[in-house]
């Protein structure tokens, strides 16, 4: 989705009755309500302020204090030695699938990591080789090699090539994993940065191809030039041989936008049909507007919820997430797909649109992708997945058809050729191993390239689909994975998955590192598919947003009691786990149903909504959660907000919380805080915060590696032992 790429950057029946699933929230204690007088309700009453200043001294010793005990707490558990060197030969494994990329030229890209090269290659191959047994990779880049030569520890974060001749990229690098990244001119041909070439210093925000000479810069200028989400303010036009400084600024934000970023629309052969400037307004409203040539710019008719995704023959395809009367006086519904002839529709934005495609109830869109001549779409029903090739004729109605691939399964359209209608579609199930197929969007057709060998062994195991209840009634699906023979008496250990926001689905994925460390140790695994997320569309996660976040902490909340009450598992033997928003749930299930749980693992968490705004990125989720500084809205999130509520005298667990120095999106003193006010009401915490990461928690593959065998040591020994390890 073209229009959504930069924000998206910035960042997945019983027999009780509706009211005996019902879950109201506790009450916050009378001391505690938002007259400042409650812990943590102002800067005054938070006593761990301090570890949120990232390097700080004192932080970094409390830091290094936990690192040192929760590591020898974990890797002294007898399991964590074979854990980690299953996850390792996982992760480094070179019979995985080498996610490929179209260049215009048609050959192959791929970014590549394994036991080697543990910060990455940049490669090219032929088509045909890459689809061979044995693909002849030619590489461009070594991240491994660039790292050692300059003393850095560079995360590779993309190119960017100039159409159609893609010889010059812009290459983002991290150091050590974070979202800024510096920017640098590199020459496919030579294989080589480009010497007096474009540099962007390190900043969040990037940079893309107008022409051969010509750059869209979004960064940090200097003060002034930034939201208060930390994001660019500005965009500058960046001629060769400029400085930053020299640059033109052609748009400049609010302070209380999201971010800014520019690009530009072009055909399948490279041609720029339009320049345009994205103001993210919100996280999911925003304004698109013409770069016109006289450096003026304007504003687009567009809904202010609402994606361009591709131009395909001449026509503009976009999403709208809320019902719209577009100036032509058409209605359409939220999570329509409309198309307009751009040239016509920039000429008159009257001029009428076409309805491409109307999701049903209980359907959503995954994917879009443009091929040279097609739209090819991930469509799903009840969370399963077919793709349909959609086609304008020359009266700009679109028909469909759909591609022969397998049912019932997850299906992502993945890259796509500009010289034909080729397409790579990636098909997987919890239990069946990633296949790369290459269609062919003209003729229907699609063909198996590549298939991984099954990473474990999953021989009697089966995937069940499952509603639960939530406290108003709504319906929750959840996928359960486990071995077809597992007694229904409670005694399983089951762990449980959620994230829950921003519109992100959670769909059956193959997942090798869930399949050895879990499932085949007679592990359950189950994933919610709840409120907040997009696995039934726009108003899926629309549900939950705001003043009803509490809704989808209900749902995960519905999910595991249904689970109990199925004789799946029981409070002894259930643990959760989500990352980012998902540590959010994750801190809700803690203070609201810690009763229902015996184990959390809590990654890269969101934890205090009263200061999420003002903390790195935090800002830019208003719209998600709302605003602290409004007194209506603090009132629905301080209710929630897990920090604030941790209480005496609960049945908490033992949880698992961890973290990274350099995440410069989601806080590492979210983190950092929920363990020490764990710690003070006198509950036992294992906490690991990685130096290195960003938002990932691990910048490399050994890093990772030992990350997840921290994870699945500490389940064993919550829900698998008896009585659970202190």
């Amino acid at each position: 989705m073209i229009r959504t790429a930069a924000l998206a950057a910035l960042l997945a029946t019983t027999a009780l009755s509706s009211a005996a699933m019902a879950q109201s929230m506790p009450a916050p204690a009378a001391a505690e309500v938002s007259g400042g007088g409650g812990f943590a309700t102002s800067d005054a009453t938070d006593p761990y302020l301090w570890l949120e200043e990232v390097d700080g001294e004192r932080a970094m010793a409390w830091v290094n204090e936990h690192n040192e005990r929760s590591l020898g707490v974990l890797r002294g558990d007898p399991r964590y030695e074979t854990l980690h060197a299953q996850a390792l030969e996982i992760v480094q494994s070179r019979d995985r699938i080498p996610s490929p990329g179209f260049n215009h030229d048609g050959t192959i890209d791929n970014f590549w990591q394994d036991a080697t090269h543990v910060r990455g290659v940049w490669r090219t191959t032929t088509l045909d080789s890459y689809g061979s047994a044995d693909p002849q990779w030619e590489t461009v880049l070594d991240i491994d090699a660039l790292a050692a030569a300059e003393g850095k520890n560079w995360v590779y974060k993309g190119a960017t090539c100039l159409p159609p001749e893609e010889t010059r990229c812009l290459i983002s690098l991290s150091d050590g994993g974070k979202d800024a990244v510096t920017v640098r001119e590199f020459d496919r041909a030579t294989k080589t940065f480009v010497e007096d070439g474009f540099v962007l210093p390190e900043s969040k925000g990037g940079a893309s191809w107008v022409d051969a000479d010509t750059l869209l810069v979004a960064r940090d200028f200097g003060p002034g030039t930034m939201t208060s989400s930390g994001y660019p303010m500005l965009v500058k036009v960046l001629k060769r041989g400029q400085t930053l400084d020299q640059a033109t600024t052609v748009f400049t934000g609010q302070p209380t936008d999201v971010s800014v970023s520019g690009y530009t629309l072009r055909d399948a052969d490279g041609v720029v049909k339009a320049t345009l400037i994205n103001r993210g307004v919100s996280f999911y409203e925003g304004e698109t507007h013409r770069l016109n040539a006289d450096g003026s710019t304007t504003k687009l008719e567009l809904p202010a919820k609402s994606n361009i995704n591709a131009l395909v023959r001449g026509q503009m395809v976009v999403t709208t997430d809320q019902d719209w009367t577009a100036p032509s006086g058409q209605e359409f519904r939220t999570g329509d797909v409309i198309a307009w002839d751009l040239e016509r529709w920039l000429a008159d934005p009257a001029t009428p649109a076409q309805l491409v495609i109307r999701p049903g109830e209980r359907e959503a869109i995954e994917g879009l992708t443009a091929t040279r001549n097609k739209l090819v779409v991930a469509l799903y029903e009840n969370v399963r997945g077919s793709v349909y090739v959609y086609e304008p004729n020359p009266a700009g109605e679109w028909s469909r058809t759909r591609l022969d691939l397998p049912q019932n399964v997850t299906v992502g359209v993945g890259s796509a050729s500009e010289r034909d209608d080729k397409v790579f579609v990636s098909v997987a199930g919890y239990l069946n191993p990633s296949s790369l197929y290459l269609a062919d969007a003209a003729a229907g057709s699609a063909d198996v390239v590549k298939s991984l060998p099954a990473k474990f062994d999953a021989t009697g195991m089966v995937v069940e689909q499952f509603e639960a209840t939530s406290a108003d009634g709504t319906k929750i699906p959840y996928f359960v994975v486990h071995k077809g023979d597992m007694p229904m008496d409670g005694s399983n250990p089951t762990l449980l998955y959620g994230y829950g926001g921003f519109q992100s689905s959670l769909l059956p994925g193959y997942s090798a590192t869930v399949g050895k460390l879990w499932l085949e140790r007679g592990g359950v695994y189950v994933i919610a598919n709840t409120r907040g997320g997009g696995e039934f569309g726009p108003r899926w996660h629309q549900a939950a947003l705001q003043e009803n976040r509490q809704r989808s902490h209900e749902d995960f909340q519905a999910v595991a009691m249904d689970l109990i009450a199925r004789n799946i598992t029981s409070q002894p033997r259930l643990g959760v786990m989500g990352g980012s928003q998902g540590g959010l749930f994750m801190g809700a299930m803690l203070t609201q149903r810690p009763d229902l749980i015996n184990g959390a693992v809590i990654q890269v968490p969101l934890f205090d909504m009263l200061r999420f705004h003002k903390l790195l990125a935090g800002a830019s989720w208003i719209a998600e959660y709302g605003n602290p500084d409004v007194p209506e809205e603090r009132a629905w999130i301080e209710r929630y907000s897990p920090y604030q509520n941790l209480r005496a005298g609960q049945p908490y667990p033992e949880v698992f919380i961890h973290t990274s120095t350099k995440d410069d999106r989601v806080h590492p003193g979210h983190a950092r805080k929920a363990a020490a006010r764990l710690e003070e009401l006198g509950y036992p915490v294992l906490f690991y915060e990685n130096t290195d990461g960003g938002h990932a928690a691990g910048a490399n593959l050994q890093e990772t590696a030992r990350r997840i065998a921290l994870e699945y040591t500490y389940l064993s020994r919550r829900l698998m032992d008896a009585p659970a390890a202190e």
